[in-house]
């Protein structure tokens, strides 16, 4: 029962986390583009890689794992939206908004991600 409220608290974080930043660079960026969950998506990969590696090289409680990683970042970062305004750029005959989406996207998030990956070793080389 813990283990569910931790993983519910980050997610709540996570969540408006997304809310509050997809919409800021949304507005600013405008309407066409779905700019904001790339924004998010692509940040929160780079967020998972840099917690992943993190905990990976310290000494963590299963409880933060559960926290920043299952919580927070499952929260902030998602697909689903991802795959419904991908949908709308294709269903508006978007094709190479929809096909620039798709692939910054999934190339802009596993990048991050493994970019996040080397932060965390930089880090932690750097500690000793």
């Amino acid at each position: 029962m813990v283990s569910i409220l931790i993983v519910a608290l980050g997610s709540a974080l996570g969540g408006v986390a997304r809310y509050v930043i997809a919409g800021w660079i949304q507005a600013y960026g405008g309407t066409s583009f779905p700019w904001g969950t790339l924004a998010v998506n692509t940040t929160g990969s780079l967020a998972l890689g840099v917690l992943i590696g993190w905990l990976a090289g310290v000494p963590a409680s299963a409880q933060w794992r559960l926290f920043l990683a299952m919580g927070f970042c499952g929260a902030y970062t998602t697909f689903s939206t991802f795959s419904f305004e991908t949908s709308q750029l294709m269903r508006d005959r978007e094709w190479p908004a929809a096909g620039g989406y798709m692939l910054a996207s999934v190339v802009g998030g596993v990048g991050a991600l493994l970019l996040g990956f080397a932060a965390a070793g930089w880090l932690l080389r750097g500690r000793g």
